[in-house]
């Protein structure tokens, strides 16, 4: 008895501080979100109309299926090369994950915008855009770009446009959404964590794992076949 009644105190001791501890975070996860929405709510568009053009739009990666895009990642495409048959923008800056043969964006993304009739030295690839903070700084210090239209569906790019404004790319976002989408409400949930992590990530100025030579969006195109 002696020793459960002594558990039972150290559990309240430390209750307390837990339960303080969690509070505190889930109200500066909260406080964070409405921070970056407020900052970038009016540089987000969901029409063409309305979206100012750039030089480039970069297209974040999403998930394949064998080597088609998922239904994320295609509309993602279709957005982006609507842009440039529009005129919008006259470069694509295709960025995601390589990291293995079992999945490999990039080629999936790249043959895509090619067998969309998209002119292949128009099409930059970045290879190690892991997460949205790495393709963004990796866009600036990699790519040299001043200014892009960012390329995802609406619940991610508050955070990718927060990341590029802070890293120095006037960024705009244009939203690809094309009806529902099936795990939205889970990828929803998961980016009020992700826009406080990329938060701290900007703060503290991280580096990416990769960086590499640069590929200058004003040359040539490092597109290649293989």
């Amino acid at each position: 008895m002696r020793n459960n009644a002594s558990i039972l105190k150290a559990f309240k001791k430390y209750l307390k501080p837990l339960v303080l501890f969690f509070v505190a975070g889930i109200t500066a996860i909260v406080a964070i979100n409405i921070f970056v929405s407020d900052a970038t709510d009016r540089l987000i568009f969901e029409s063409q109309n309305e979206l100012p053009k750039a030089n480039v739009a970069i297209i974040f990666g999403a998930g394949i299926k064998g080597n088609k895009p998922g239904r994320y990642l295609k509309d993602r495409l279709d957005a982006g090369i609507s842009l440039y048959k529009n005129n919008k923008v006259q470069k694509l800056l295709l960025s995601g994950d390589n990291g293995n043969d079992a999945h490999d964006e990039l080629t999936v993304m790249k043959l895509y915008c090619f067998e969309k009739g998209v002119d292949t030295t128009k099409i930059y690839i970045d290879y190690a855009g892991f997460d949205s903070y790495s393709t963004m700084y990796r866009a600036k210090k990699i790519f040299k770009v001043d200014t892009a239209i960012l390329v995802s569906q609406k619940y991610h790019l508050n955070r990718c446009v927060y990341i590029g404004e802070k890293l120095g790319v006037k960024s705009y976002g244009y939203a690809a959404d094309k009806g529902e989408y099936k795990g939205l409400k889970y990828y929803s949930f998961r980016e009020y964590f992700s826009i406080a992590k990329s938060y701290f990530d900007v703060a503290r100025n991280r580096k990416p794992r990769f960086l590499g030579e640069t590929v200058a969006i004003s040359g040539a195109s490092n597109y290649t076949k293989e």
